[in-house]
């Protein structure tokens, strides 16, 4: 019993997710809940990326947040440069609300954050790129060449440091998973030998917060890397990734998940060939599948663009009617994808988006017709 109590207060665990999902099945569609790594997490996901860092923001978010769970969403994604550490903070005094009260579990939730970009504290500073430096070089824990762009580093002991303030922004003894935020960024300035090198490295400090009890997990949130094509820049193999892991840390390896937009506007994780998997080029999420990770699909709504119009070239679903419902079923609907992240900053969003719980996914044959009808959809090509 103390252990279970033990565990329940610091990760999602399965009997503490199959507890939530039983708690808010009234009205819910029998897959509102993905079955993923024995856990049971909402489809869709409460995001906190955007927004001024400013404490009327911070209040939408932490009404949102409280009522996102009070509706059965039990995933929330943020990262360390949301809003100036900001976007943690408000995820933080939300769940001391939700788990003080009673109403939550810690392990009821699964939580994700990332670290990469180097975060502002509170608001943007005067100087951001002496900002940046003294953040990291001046502590020693980058060097000039480590600071890639001035604003995103992943040296192990940056990645320690990041994760420790992480973890008191938002509360917590544990995060679920964390992030390697944008890792594609490196590859603008650094070769793929370097990076990959880099890669190693982090991916042992992250090996080493898994041992320590500070991550359950990690994986890479990218936003091009994993939509790009195998000749670009940006480009980044999963299946590669699993191997680097492996070089580190044996097949037991804790590398389990990714973040990667899926969106009408951006269908290249259903439509791009682009991932090498076993002697075949698949599209990522299928890539996500066989490789046996966790999908997180970020920019459902494209920062709120494809929530103004209701697509015109998307087939009629029934049930869903305006611009957003469309554009947050199409992202949630993958069978590869876990749960679909999307802002909400006022409980008003959050109702109109916990909404779709109560309906069944998409039929893949409307997925398929969705993204080869977008205007932008010759990607099927690669």
């Amino acid at each position: 019993m103390v252990s279970e109590l033990i565990s329940q207060r610091s990760w999602a665990t399965e009997a503490g997710t199959q507890r939530f999902m039983r708690r808010h099945a009234y009205g819910k569609a029998a897959d509102a809940y993905a079955d993923i790594f024995r856990m049971r997490l909402s489809s869709i996901g409460m995001g906190t990326y955007l927004g001024a860092p400013t404490d009327e923001v911070d209040a939408g978010y932490e009404a949102a947040i409280i009522d996102a769970v009070r509706l059965g969403i039990n995933v929330i994604d943020t990262a360390g440069n949301y809003r100036c550490q900001r976007g943690e903070r408000v995820v933080g005094k939300a769940l001391k609300a939700l788990t003080e009260s009673g109403e939550v579990w810690r392990s009821e939730l699964f939580i994700a954050s990332k670290a990469g970009f180097v975060p502002f504290d509170g608001e943007p500073p005067p100087d951001k790129a002496g900002w940046m430096r003294d953040c990291t070089i001046a502590r020693g824990l980058a060097t000039d060449a480590d600071l890639v762009a001035g604003c995103h580093c992943m040296t192990p002991a940056y990645l320690h440091e990041a994760l420790d303030r992480s973890l008191d922004n938002l509360g917590l003894q544990t995060l679920d998973v964390l992030f390697l935020h944008n890792p594609e960024t490196q590859l603008q300035v650094i070769d793929r030998a370097t990076f990959e090198d880099r890669l190693r490295l982090a991916f042992q400090a992250l090996e080493e917060a898994v041992a320590a009890g500070k991550i359950r997990a990690y994986g890479l949130a990218t936003w091009s890397a994993l939509r790009a094509r195998p000749d670009e820049r940006d480009h980044i193999s999963l299946a590669r990734m699993m191997e680097l892991a492996s070089e580190v840390a044996g097949l037991r390896h804790n590398m389990r998940a990714v973040e990667l937009p899926v969106n009408l506007a951006m269908p290249e994780a259903l439509t791009r060939a682009n991932q090498p998997v076993r002697g075949h080029l698949l599209p990522a999420l299928d890539a996500v599948r066989e490789l046996g990770l966790m999908a997180l699909a970020s920019g459902p709504l494209l920062q709120g663009r494809l929530g103004r119009q209701r697509p015109t070239h998307v087939p009629d679903l029934p049930g869903i009617a305006t611009a957003a419902e469309y554009a947050l079923q199409f992202a949630r609907s993958p069978q590869a994808v876990t749960s679909a992240l999307v802002g909400m900053g006022t409980v008003a969003h959050t109702a109109e988006n916990a909404r779709l719980l109560g309906l069944a996914k998409a039929p893949s044959v409307w997925l398929a017709e969705a993204a080869a009808a977008h205007p932008g959809a010759g990607l099927a090509a690669g």
